[in-house]
């Protein structure tokens, strides 16, 4: 039985449910920070909790809980655990966690874009080593992509603070 229960849970499925789930909130919480982003006040409270707190969380899910799944989704082994997707979700969960708090703790906008930022260096991070591990133009682009609203908005935060 136990060989049933671990190859549902390598179902790349799962992971590519929360990865669709991760740019849902990603581009929803991006188009809500690129408006609240220039309004007079400026804001990013909503959209960090979308952007970077839903996105982070859903993606430490992902990695961590659902590394299985993730590493079948990616093509890797996916018989033993593979600590770097650990990690790797901790750290979308810290930024995703930091991103909650500065928002419940109304830490200002200020903090509230530095979560952007660091996702979206993150984010860039991942496109390069994407590219030099051959990983696909796809997924490349998407990240570089994805990175670099996440990073413009986190700089026109800090501007604006």
């Amino acid at each position: 039985m136990t060989t049933q229960r671990s190859d549902r849970f390598a179902d790349p499925r799962i992971s590519r449910s929360l990865m669709i789930l991760t740019y849902v909130f990603g581009g929803v919480g991006l188009a809500v920070g690129i408006g609240t982003v220039n309004s007079d006040p400026p804001s990013l409270g909503w959209a960090a909790l979308v952007t970077v707190g839903g996105a982070g969380i859903v993606s430490f899910v992902r990695h961590s809980i659902f590394h299985r799944s993730d590493a079948a989704r990616m093509g890797w082994d996916y018989g033993t655990t593979n600590a770097f997707q650990i990690e790797a979700g901790v750290a979308n969960l810290s930024w995703g966690l930091v991103a909650v708090l500065a928002v419940v703790f109304d830490w200002g906008l200020a903090v509230e874009a530095s979560t952007f930022l660091v996702f979206g260096i993150y984010m860039i991070g991942a496109a390069v080593t994407q590219v030099i591990y051959k990983r696909g133009a796809r997924a490349a682009v998407i990240s570089l992509v994805f990175g670099a609203m996440l990073a413009y908005v986190g700089i026109a935060g800090l501007v604006a603070s």
